[in-house]
């Protein structure tokens, strides 16, 4: 035994959480959270809920990111992590084959029966990279299409096929890309035309201002990408594993069937991190085509037991509980809800999305008083409307959100997919306080809006 006590440390030195970010991580993550007012103390979590201190409760709309897909500290996951620990399992010897890979990528399979094989990873960036390996090994072409506004993670494969300038700056030289419009099938096949094209990278909704794929345009893609001997990859790191109403968003249109498809994310239970690369066979073994490549592409921690008991109990929870339809039925009651709401407020402009991945967009005004504070905000950085309404729904409704991205007037929702109609009604009518507060012209929303206005000048 030794002298370390977590729970211990904790009492001891939990309230210097965001004192030790500031001197030791990332500066600017305090920084941030100071300035918009979310730098809260949460004491616990549980389901889709969080609780401070004084035991108030805050109604969790962004999941982590996704990651929380069975909400927070789901007992069927929490049970098989315990069960694999308590199993003292000769794990990561990396030279035996330990049946709990085999038995995760059996079931995963199982939800998109035209592909064959998994590699395991740790997030949702080495799965892009993965995939991004693959594609170009098998057609032995250097160059990835991908979107405007993508999103694919940070590392600097997945970045080289980043759709926004932000994350790239500083950052060159990357892989050899290109970029095209979601849905602009016409460059897709110029680009296929020069022949050196490995694959096409795609969210089939993309959550950079939850744009989802138009009608058709992932099946002509595929068939242009064949047609020329590139691959379809499917980035389902965020949209996969029913968050969309269907177990993969790209299974929304009949017919598609990608060559590489990426999870992560939600397939952790929120505990563990993995990722997975989902593939055909014949790709596969052309990675792996000799003994001399068995290790050719692999990871430190891929495949481990923590990871991979976590993965299938999250699969069992969600055939268990029918959360795929739950989400497509609650997605639904959402989404139809804040619909209801654009004819009511000019500022509102669309509510769009699948399941329960929901942009909300917001515009410009015809009336002249709210036009003119509506100008002062773009003027200053676009995005701060957005952002005046991120803050007053945990301030004031003790509800988490987030913007869908830098300069974008698109609230993204992501929340649990355990959530039920009693969170609907939360959202919807804290999202209607909010908004009647906006139109009414004054009060602490502008006070609010002035003082992001200040900083977003202080930070030119």
């Amino acid at each position: 035994m030794t002298g370390f006590d977590l729970t211990e440390l904790l009492a001891e030195r939990g309230g210097e959480r965001y004192a030790l970010h500031t001197r030791h991580l990332n500066h600017q993550l305090p920084r941030m959270l100071h300035t918009i007012g979310f730098d809260k103390v949460y004491e616990r979590a549980e389901g889709a809920y969080f609780w401070d201190a004084d035991g108030q409760d805050y109604l969790d709309m962004l999941a982590g990111f996704g990651v929380m897909g069975l909400g927070r500290h789901h007992p069927v996951v929490r049970q098989a992590l315990h069960d694999v620990l308590d199993a003292q399992l000769a794990d990561l010897t990396r030279f035996d084959c330990q049946p709990l890979p085999g038995l995760l990528a059996e079931k995963l399979l199982s939800h998109t029966p035209h592909l064959d094989r998994v590699f395991f990873g740790n997030s949702g960036t080495e799965a892009v990279e993965t995939a991004l390996k693959f594609a170009r090994y098998a057609t032995g072409r250097p160059r990835i299409l991908y979107c405007t506004h993508a999103f694919h993670g940070l590392t600097t494969g997945s970045l080289s096929v980043n759709g926004e300038d932000g994350f790239r700056d500083g950052f060159a030289p990357l892989l050899p890309d290109t970029a095209i419009e979601l849905g602009d099938l016409a460059a897709l096949e110029r680009e296929l035309k020069r022949g050196d094209v490995a694959g096409f990278v795609v969210e089939p909704i993309q959550g950079k201002g939850v744009h989802p794929a138009p009608p058709g345009f992932l099946r002509a893609a595929q068939e242009l990408l064949h047609r020329h001997k590139a691959l379809l990859i499917a980035d389902e790191v965020q949209t996969g594993l029913g968050r969309t109403g269907d177990f993969f968003a790209y299974q929304h249109e009949d017919g598609v069937e990608p060559d590489l498809v990426c999870v992560a994310k939600a397939l952790s239970g929120g505990y563990v991190p993995v990722g997975a690369t989902l593939g055909k066979d014949w790709i596969f073994k052309k990675v792996y085509s000799s003994m001399d490549r068995v290790l050719v592409h692999s990871a430190s921690f891929g495949a481990n037991a923590q990871a991979m008991a976590a993965g299938l109990a999250v699969l069992s929870v969600l055939e268990d509980e029918q959360l795929v339809a739950g989400a497509r039925r609650t997605g639904e009651l959402l989404r139809s809800r804040l619909a209801e709401l654009v004819p009511r407020y000019e500022l509102l402009h669309d509510v769009r999305g699948r399941g329960l991945m929901i942009g909300i967009e917001f515009g410009r005004p015809k009336s002249l008083g709210l036009r003119s504070r509506w100008t002062m905000l773009q003027t200053a950085r676009k995005g701060l409307f957005a952002q005046m309404v991120v803050v007053p729904l945990l301030q004031r409704h003790r509800i988490l959100t987030q913007v869908s991205g830098d300069h974008l007037e698109v609230i993204k929702l992501i929340p649990p997919l355990i959530i039920g109609e009693r969170e609907v009604d939360r959202f919807v009518e804290a999202f209607t306080a909010v908004m009647d507060d906006a139109h009414g012209g004054g009060g602490l929303m502008w006070d609010f809006g002035r003082t992001l206005v200040k900083q977003a000048v202080a930070n030119r």
